[in-house]
């Protein structure tokens, strides 16, 4: 299986286009950086000047960790298409490229040659989550430098500097659960079609017709909001509460889990009954 895994993530990063998001990320991130660096005081006064009449602040607020919560704040949104890029080409590829067949007559199952693509396909997604983890973070502390961390949301939050590095890491840790279910998902529609277009164009449509009807506060709406896997994408934020409520991250956590395996179990069902023509 390990051999089967190499090989795959061989031809994920022999595409040009499995480049695309590391160098987006790379690209796009130091710029928000170098901006925030040039502007990050007006940003910090414009997020306290409700507060600044009844609180000092100081220390240095305007640090690698804010900018940090800043950039993955803003790009958890965008991550979905760069995974989309590559995830949905892993089995319609196969079938543009006419080698189904070859791939069926190796002397593997089907079940395993499914698993290690997919499996390829989630490294490949951590991957990129940690990529951006350790341009937005690391390049942000060396920037910025460390310090406390303001949240500013239902209520006001400063954390300690000692007390934020492990909430990056299970909040990184929590955004790679959320991009598993994108990369699942775009998995299971790449079976079905021979065209890679079609399943990175229906992932991404999915995900915004969802992430609308999460936002709707109509009854009916709000009453399908716990089945929609967009509700649970931006719980990354809960490990910046204080105290976090571990029940519900762990409730979200499942339902992503259950969202992979089951895109994952429904790929599976439907390759092995496949019919290859070509």
């Amino acid at each position: 299986m390990i051999d089967l895994i190499s090989i795959e993530l061989y031809k994920i990063f022999k595409k040009w286009r499995t480049y695309i998001g590391f160098m987006a990320i790379a690209v796009l991130v130091p710029i928000i950086q170098i901006a925030l660096l040039i502007e990050g005081e007006k940003y910090l006064d414009f997020m306290t000047r409700n507060l600044q009449q009844t609180f000092v602040f100081v220390g240095n607020l305007l640090n690698g960790y804010l900018i940090a919560f800043i950039v993955l704040g803003s790009f958890w949104i965008h991550i979905p298409f760069l995974i989309t890029l590559v995830t949905g080409d892993l089995l319609a590829g196969e079938a543009t490229s006419g080698t189904y067949r070859m791939l069926i007559t190796r002397p593997v199952s089907r079940a395993k040659l499914i698993t290690a693509k997919y499996i390829a396909g989630l490294l490949y997604s951590h991957g990129l989550v940690l990529w951006l983890a350790i341009v937005s973070l690391g390049l942000g502390i060396i920037l910025f430098g460390t310090g406390e961390l303001i949240v500013i949301g239902n209520k006001i939050i400063i954390f300690a500097k000692d007390d934020i590095l492990w909430r990056f890491i299970l909040a990184y840790g929590y955004a790679a659960l959320s991009m598993s279910v994108v990369a699942s998902l775009a998995f299971l529609l790449s079976s079905l079609v021979e065209n890679a277009i079609g399943p990175i164009v229906s992932t991404m449509a999915i995900i915004i017709v969802f992430t609308v009807l999460s936002a709707l506060n109509f009854d009916f709406f709000q009453s399908l909001r716990p089945y929609l896997f967009t509700n649970y994408m931006a719980n990354w934020r809960s490990f910046f509460d204080d105290p976090i409520d571990m029940q519900e991250v762990i409730k979200a956590g499942l339902v992503l889990l259950g969202h992979s395996v089951f895109f994952f179990g429904l790929t599976l069902f439907l390759f092995r009954r496949k019919d290859i023509l070509s």
